[in-house]
């Protein structure tokens, strides 16, 4: 008998190089000789976190279609853990703090939603972002900010806020993260221009 389809909202796959990551080991080297949070940090992973929304299949076909495409992820390289409802736990280690950094212009995944479409005859959207898990010796949500979000050379390395917005999860991963609207980042505002009367 064929698996019955169900229909859900989003699901997530988290993905990560199954070998050392240069960028997460090179952004923890970078983040404890330089920044002030540095020294609490203790460990700092890199995962792509995909957010695929519409009506989709029960999760072992879901698997199955992220296992077919390298528009998704290469088997050979990296692991996927595929995520489908809030209450199922994030792939976060003990004591890990989730980061998001998403490109304001470039999270959709066009490729990616076109094969997805081929392959099963629906229309989803594909979106990616960059999902850092952050363990600190100390420090709360401040320090995570702290080394998140750049505000100069001595504090932040993981999101340019010209150009990326950044999320903090709480103790639970939202789903979805991608989609959801990004948080209001305080921003200076114009100071006024003078104007001259005239006499």
């Amino acid at each position: 008998m064929a698996a019955r389809r169900v229909s859900r909202l989003v699901a997530q796959a988290w993905i990560e190089l199954k070998a050392d990551d240069p960028e997460a080991v090179s952004a923890l080297a970078v983040a404890r000789a330089n920044l002030p949070v540095g020294p609490s940090l203790r460990g700092l992973r890199r995962l792509r976190l995909v957010e695929i929304a519409g009506k989709l299949p029960a999760r072992a076909k879901i698997e199955e279609l992220l296992h077919q495409s390298t528009q998704f992820y290469n088997p050979h390289k990296e692991r996927c853990a595929v995520r489908l409802a809030v209450d199922e736990p994030a792939p976060l280690r003990a004591g890990e703090r989730a980061v998001l950094v998403v490109e304001r212009e470039d999270a959709r995944r066009s490729a990616a939603e076109r094969w997805w479409r081929h392959e099963t005859g629906e229309v989803v959207e594909v979106r990616e972002g960059a999902a850092w898990a952050v363990t600190f010796d100390d420090g709360g949500a401040d320090a995570l900010m702290d080394l998140a979000l750049v505000r100069g050379r001595r504090h932040g390395l993981l999101c340019n806020p010209h150009s990326q917005d950044c999320r903090v999860a709480g103790e639970t991963v939202p789903l979805p993260w991608l989609g959801e609207a990004p948080p209001s980042v305080p921003r200076r505002r114009a100071r006024p221009r003078a104007t001259r009367s005239r006499e």
